[in-house]
């Protein structure tokens, strides 16, 4: 009851902050991130600028002054040199351009060079964006969270009392997901070996998720609304699954156990199979992609609506700003269920499809 009242404390305590960040970050960035030619906010500039990657981390805007966190660009030009320098400089220069290198509004804002005759090329990008900057603080949170639990439980004494406070949230958290979803999932046999790695992919995309609902620094990057960050998830989820697999799963793809006429002379079986390999972490990046990019797409929908209909019609303005309030406050609140529910829906998949890498031979089954 002590854990539980607490966690319920917790969370109250970051809804009533985000909230708090919310009413004052979210609408001097929806008011002055875009407008369109007539005045009025644009709001497709503002929805993807937000969910999109870029060289810079922009914290608000005052006076007409846009306060922003320069990053470092490292691009390979086309003469073969590497180019390190601030992505400050695009903006010191009157055509945007530093060494032959400008941001391309037509590609997203993404680093083009122009070469001598003209031609612009995409040049081999390893700069250090928003997305990655986010990444490691998750990774220093990720790390000063468990490490400080690592210690506590090193330091323990025999017949010291159950951990409190943060440390028992914290074990709370892992116990659950790793006796009632992962062991479940991949096996009382196997689960040991998959266990690290799920879930330090539960509490990646959990932690991320929940910074992704912070409007300011250090949140408010959009890192599983990413289809590359999701992709990539997704990717090592195959690899767990395909190279970690025994021999029995490779049996049941290339010779599964179906009637002979599925299997010969035209192998209809094994291609699906073979299918399903793909399939499998296609789903999971697209599950987890679509609906992260959905709901900051609606939450900053909604945040727009206030600003287009006060400079529409003040009486209209009004009224339809309560109701978008009430609805961003609703979405506000159930996209921390989301952050939540993404992770653990992403978490028990993965666990379920090793699962069915270590299936036991049949022989054996049918001698038990």
């Amino acid at each position: 009851m002590k854990l539980f009242s607490q966690l319920i404390r917790l969370r109250t305590a970051w809804l009533c902050a985000w909230l708090l960040c919310g009413f004052v970050a979210l609408p001097a960035s929806a008011s002055s991130a875009g407008e369109g030619e007539s005045g009025m906010p644009d709001v497709k500039e503002i929805v993807l600028g937000h969910m999109s990657d870029a060289y810079e981390w922009h914290i608000t805007t005052w006076n007409g002054h846009h306060l922003s966190i320069p990053l470092p660009v490292i691009v390979q030009g086309a003469d073969g040199k590497w180019h390190t320098f601030s992505s400050a400089r695009f903006h010191h220069s009157a055509d945007g351009t530093h060494e032959g290198f400008f941001l391309n509004e037509e590609a997203n804002g993404k680093v083009y060079e122009r070469l001598a005759d003209g031609t612009e090329v995409r040049p081999l990008d390893l700069s250090v964006t928003k997305n990655v900057v986010q990444i490691w603080i998750v990774v220093a949170i990720m790390c000063a969270v468990f490490i400080s639990c690592a210690r506590w439980y090193r330091n323990r004494k025999p017949g010291d009392k159950a951990p409190g406070g943060f440390v028992g949230l914290v074990e709370m958290f892992v116990m659950s997901i790793n006796d009632d979803l992962i062991r479940p999932s991949v096996g009382e046999k196997h689960y040991r070996r998959f266990a690290p790695y799920l879930l330090t992919v539960f509490f990646f995309i959990f932690i991320t998720n929940l910074l992704g609902l912070l409007p300011i620094f250090p949140g408010g990057a959009n890192i599983t609304g990413n289809i590359n960050i999701t992709f990539f998830l997704a990717i090592c989820t195959a690899l767990m699954v395909n190279v970690f697999g025994n021999r029995e799963y490779w049996k049941e793809i290339f010779w599964p156990p179906v009637p002979a006429w599925l299997k010969v002379p035209v192998p209809m079986m094994p291609v699906i199979e073979l299918f399903g390999i793909l399939t499998k972490p296609f789903a999971l990046m697209v599950r987890l992609f679509a609906n992260m990019m959905g709901g900051h797409a609606i939450i900053l929908a909604l945040t727009c609506v206030i600003f287009i209909t006060c400079q529409i019609n003040a009486v209209i303005g009004t009224s339809l700003t309560f109701v978008s309030a009430v609805l961003m406050i609703f979405m506000n609140c159930l996209e921390l269920l989301v952050a939540f529910i993404q992770a653990y829906v992403f978490t028990m998949l993965s666990a379920v499809f090793i699962g069915l890498a270590h299936p036991e031979p049949h022989h054996a089954s049918k001698e038990a």
